[in-house]
């Protein structure tokens, strides 16, 4: 590791970092409805827990203390650049922001939150026109928002797991399963047929190899890819 002086008790970066990530999903999501501050929320909650270890007690490296020391002599786990476990865990022993588990992690942060915004871009249009979200990343994606939402909660894990985060990860997951399980219904009653041809041709939240046909009901009608303004 590259930087040995301890690391922790700095709350105002806690809060700095936690206020920035979770501004900037809120400035690319939009929340308006319960539903949307709901997954905000839980998206928040996560980023709180994992910046609280990175910054100010880093709870998963106390309790793993004797396992991490044991396992990997001469390695200061109290330095900031040891708290990027799988790095140190998978022996790069270069700068950890180089490392290629914080690039892979950059690069599904970055990717979540593009896709973030141009999701909301598409279902802004089609909520204003009164249209179904056909276009665009929902034209790969049923929940192309939710899983903007995982991969970005999967770029951090990779950058900076903690205990806490790992366990919150699949509760998250299945959480976001259900919100969107739950809009499908909704899409149902409200769009019928419509919606039931485009969920027929558009996977839920992994997209198909191939390139996307022109959707047959592109112009059509609705708010959301699963029919509620989101």
């Amino acid at each position: 590791m590259t930087e040995s002086s301890p690391a922790y008790g700095l709350w105002s970066l806690v809060a700095i970092n936690s206020a920035v990530f979770i501004l900037f999903a809120a400035s690319f999501f939009k929340p308006r409805s319960s539903r949307d501050w709901r997954t905000l929320g839980m998206f928040s909650a996560f980023i709180v827990a994992l910046f609280a270890e990175m910054y100010g007690f880093p709870l998963t490296i106390y309790l793993l203390s004797g396992w991490l020391a044991a396992r990997f002599p001469g390695v200061d786990f109290l330095s900031h650049d040891a708290g990027h476990l799988l790095e140190v865990m998978f022996g790069w022993r270069a700068n950890p922001h180089f490392g290629p588990f914080h690039i892979l992690s950059g690069i599904l942060i970055g990717g979540g939150f593009w896709l973030l915004a141009a999701a909301w871009k598409v279902l802004y249009a089609a909520q204003a026109a009164g249209t179904l979200a056909t276009t665009g990343p929902y034209a790969r994606l049923r929940h192309p928002q939710y899983a903007a939402f995982v991969v970005i909660l999967a770029g951090f894990l990779l950058q900076w797991p903690t205990l806490i985060t790992l366990a919150m990860f699949p509760v998250l997951v299945v959480a976001y399963v259900r919100l969107a399980r739950r809009e499908e219904r909704e899409a149902a009653a409200t769009f019928g047929a419509d919606w039931l041809r485009y969920a027929g041709l558009t996977p839920a939240f992994f997209p198909h190899r191939t390139k996307p046909r022109p959707h047959p009901i592109a112009d059509g009608h609705g708010e959301h890819s699963s029919g509620e303004g989101s």
